[in-house]
């Protein structure tokens, strides 16, 4: 190539380079399918078994769940029907609340009061600019299709409209960060009621009135001096429902000061390891279960759920339409984000989460996918523990993209049907576990993201501590699957091939 010809050497030197870096990848990829035997076929299979079950179980369910659709089953025979899905539902949802504090407990006691509050506040920004940028795309997206255009000739009121004033709302939300009673907060949330109630309010009078009126008519006189006011006022109540965040609040507090106590602390943090490591090892059993769980979860809601014709035009545009939201903030937003910050591939990062997205599409519960997300993470993806401890479970809590969009877009369409209330509790079910998958793609994005960005807190955290955590991590056999133990002794070489 010549200057003579127009073209750039530099140029044609660059795009030789990118050719021969294509072929020798080819010839890489050429030789490893080459090499690729049988026994690497079924070591493959192995290791990813449990994620093609839930895949084929998903298929089945939707297959399943369309098909049974024609037979018009009554609510008590759905209810029959999805009855292994909800045994698998209880299973993981027993486990969220000791994995939740042990993992937080164990995960800021293995790090310092500089390193935790480093982390903390990345998390925290993090799960800030994500829920701003769902709020804006919800935004964004019902502007531009405007899904409440239109009458509302065949919309219906359902439910009971409960008026919540927005400093009662943040006061609970204070007043369950410090929950009086832990075991009440297993189970119970504070929650702000209303009643109506009479108060007596005096009218100021003039002296020379009151007097006439007294001697004219004592009962008259009393009428107006005094009058009933009935007025709506705030009274404590509760709610049914793991108060999370004022266990997170606790863990945290706890895991604190057990860090802070050393050698005084080691027992208290060898027993919550102990905790931790065994719930771990019970999902490892409890994922067993769960593609055949998935299926009937899945099948059943499909079997429920309304035809979109009874919906409603308006209706079925504003299901579409937090699909679209939700589909591009998880497939472009949150990868894009990952690759900028971590400068890392975020398809092979994800490729490691399907078990978890796939329990998240599933169960539609972000608590009850807690433990498979901490599986996917720490054993596929090699998330360090003291990340994931501290960074899934608090945003398991107040991290919720997926909600985000929906309640912002929910509160616009709203106002497009001229602020006609309206009960989205049965539109379509799918929609619901687009947003729950939304929020555990969330939250664990955020702890690759989160544990990228304190890399050299933990590094000097092992330097401090002798390389105790590491030691530890290996010589500990990890919670893994039953059939798996034996699969991990294998030599490096045929792991490596697939």
């Amino acid at each position: 190539m010549t200057k003579g010809n127009g073209e750039d050497p530099k140029t044609g030197s660059r795009m030789e380079r990118i050719q021969q870096g294509v072929r020798k990848r080819t010839l890489l990829a050429k030789k490893k399918v080459q090499s690729i035997t049988k026994d690497d076929v079924k070591s493959y299979l192995l290791r990813n078994a449990f994620v093609l079950f839930t895949v084929v179980a998903v298929i089945l369910g939707v297959i399943l769940g369309f098909s049974l659709r024609s037979y018009k089953m009554s609510y008590r025979e759905v209810k029959y029907f999805s009855f292994p899905g909800e045994l698998l539902m209880r299973m993981l949802q027993m486990l969220v609340l000791p994995l939740i504090v042990s993992s937080l407990v164990t995960g800021i006691a293995a790090l310092d009061s500089k390193a935790s509050g480093k982390m903390g506040v990345r998390a925290v920004v993090y799960y800030m600019s994500t829920t701003i940028i769902a709020v804006l795309i919800g935004i964004i997206i019902v502007v531009i299709i405007h899904p409440g255009k239109g009458t509302k000739e065949n919309m219906h009121r359902e439910g009971k409209i409960v008026q919540v004033t927005a400093a009662d709302a943040f006061l609970d939300l204070i007043r369950n960060m410090f929950p009086p009673n832990l075991v009440e907060a297993c189970f119970k949330q504070f929650k702000t009621n209303y009643e109506k109630r009479m108060f007596k309010v005096d009218i100021p009078s003039n002296d020379t009135s009151t007097v006439a009126s007294i001697i004219s008519n004592v009962s008259e006189a009393m009428e107006t001096l005094t009058r009933m006011k009935e007025e709506i006022v705030p009274v404590p109540g509760s709610v049914n429902g793991v108060n999370a965040l004022g266990l997170v609040v606790f863990s945290i507090s706890f895991g604190l000061v057990i860090g802070s106590m050393k050698e005084q602390g080691q027992a208290l943090k060898d027993f919550f390891d102990s905790l931790n490591e065994a719930i771990m090892r019970l999902v490892a059993l409890i994922m067993w279960y769960a593609p055949l769980g998935i299926l009937f979860l899945i099948a059943g809601k499909i079997v429920e759920m309304e035809d979109m014709g009874v919906i409603g035009g308006q209706l079925a545009m504003y299901t579409v339409t937090v699909i679209i939201g939700l589909l591009i903030h998880a497939v472009i937003v949150l990868p894009l984000l990952y690759f900028l910050i971590t400068r890392k591939n975020p398809w092979v990062f994800i490729g490691g989460l399907i078990q978890a997205l796939v329990t998240a599409l599933g169960t539609s519960s972000s608590s009850a996918t807690l433990p498979v997300t901490f599986k996917c993470l720490e054993e596929i993806n090699g998330v360090d523990k003291r990340v994931t401890r501290f960074v899934l479970p608090v945003g398991a809590t107040i991290n919720m993209d997926g909600t985000a969009l929906y309640e912002a877009l929910a509160a616009i369409f709203i106002a497009q049907v001229n602020n006609f209330d309206l009960n989205f509790g049965q539109i379509i079910t799918i929609r619901d576990r687009l947003r729950t998958t939304t929020n555990v793609l969330g939250d664990s994005i955020g702890a690759g993201i989160v544990e990228h960005l304190s890399r050299h807190e933990l590094k000097n955290r092992d330097a401090e501590m002798g390389n105790s955590v590491i030691e530890e991590n290996e010589m500990k056999k990890p919670y893994q699957l039953i059939s798996q133990e034996n699969e991990s002794e294998k030599p490096l070489d045929s792991e490596t091939k697939m």
